[in-house]
């Protein structure tokens, strides 16, 4: 009796041993809420005001599931697996994609960093993101800049393989390629033919940067350069009636931004500068996109922190004009997972396309206020939102 009790107790230390050795998490939020647009753009190209009920504004509505397993020696194989969607009508984000927010596998190493492979952010994303103010206050992706044209939030990679450093002393850096995928054109290629003779396009994809934080200061640069990024399915380029994304036929990009933190505060800036190669014979040869942000937050309570930031963007070459935009934002926690926010986003843009106007476009018009643009050159939105973390 005493050996199979010995024996039991000895198998049960070893099922929890492994058990420990592995974990898997299941995590995910929802973001919902009702929101106001002065002038969006109608279906016959006018302009009329919205009112709608919005999802995925603050931070996008999602579930995922991450994991990793040691393999001894500080060595562990990770996954993560993250799937976007609407919660207004149950509808899969990301072009319907099942894990298209995120989707890899791969290896870290205490001490050195993670290699990983599958559908990844760049490093646009990885390092800038955190320097915006979508990204520090509740205003989201309405503060994003057009279209996300500068990769700061939605510059997710297909086929990629990604390095991403330990941290040495502050600093972290990392490294991204994607791949075409596709026979004789592994630079990208566009789409060719139509009917039957049809060939689907494909995008390249290299991107790099680097971050270095310590204490309450925090700054980063990156890179990234899409080959055809309109074969890239997520990446939107167009901007108004400026650009359209079968137009692109190269996308670069590169930022600077930087973090304080001081006590309750918060203050951040980013500048980065984009530019839009044109497929030969569809108009000017580029567009640059320049985008200069500042911002600021502060909690007055653990529960209460309200956020301002403001952003000036500027095309050249292929069009010159503005686009000066103020994002006012004020969250309050309900608990730890759960807060309430209202926020309110105004744009003004001037200048032209030829001779025509340039419209407002209040982050990424196309999926917000319907199709691209406002039909006007003023664009004001606000909203009343709650979010959910699990």
């Amino acid at each position: 009796m005493k050996k199979r009790i010995l024996v039991a107790a000895v198998l049960g230390s070893i099922g929890v041993a492994a058990h420990a050795q592995s974990s898997v998490t299941l995590y995910g939020l929802i973001d919902a809420g009702v929101s106001y647009v002065n002038n969006a753009k109608t279906a016959s190209g006018q302009s009329g005001s919205l009112v709608k009920y919005d999802d995925g504004v603050a931070q996008g509505s999602r579930w995922g599931i991450k994991g990793s397993e040691d393999l001894g020696g500080g060595l562990k194989a990770i996954f993560t697996l993250e799937n976007g969607f609407n919660s207004g009508n149950g509808t899969l984000s990301q072009n319907g994609r099942e894990f298209g927010r995120q989707a890899f596998v791969g290896l870290s190493k205490d001490g050195a960093g993670s290699l990983t492979f599958g559908r990844q952010y760049s490093l646009s994303t990885d390092v800038l993101g955190s320097f915006t103010t979508g990204s520090n206050t509740v205003a989201g992706n309405y503060a994003f800049h057009i279209n996300d044209i500068d990769q700061l939030t939605s510059s997710r990679i297909d086929n990629s393989v990604k390095f991403s450093s330990a941290n040495f002393a502050g600093v972290t850096f990392g490294a991204l390629y994607g791949f075409s995928n596709q026979a004789g054109a592994f630079a990208g290629a566009p789409s060719t033919g139509s009917g039957a003779t049809a060939v689907a396009g494909s995008a390249r994809t290299y991107s790099f940067g680097a971050n270095y934080a310590a204490g309450p200061v925090s700054v980063g640069a990156a890179y990234t350069d899409i080959r055809y990024p309109g074969q890239q399915l997520g990446i939107t380029t167009a901007i108004s009636n400026v650009s359209a994304p079968a137009n692109i036929k190269e996308l670069r990009t590169f930022g600077l931004g930087g973090r304080y933190l001081m006590g309750p505060a918060a203050f951040w800036a980013l500048w980065t500068n984009t530019r839009l190669v044109q497929m030969p014979g569809t108009g000017p040869s580029a567009l640059v996109f320049s985008a200069y942000e500042a911002g600021a937050k502060y909690s007055f309570t653990p529960a209460l922190t309200a956020g301002l930031g403001y952003t000036y963007m500027h095309l050249a070459d292929a069009a010159t004009g503005h686009f000066n935009q103020v994002d006012l934002s004020l969250d309050y926690a309900l608990s730890k997972r759960t807060d309430v926010y209202v926020l309110g986003i105004y744009q003004k843009a001037s200048g032209n396309n030829g001779n025509v106007p340039l419209q407002a476009q209040i982050g990424d018009s196309t999926s917000f206020f319907g199709p691209s643009g406002s039909g006007s050159q003023q664009q004001f939105a606000t909203r009343v939102g709650i979010r959910h973390k699990f």
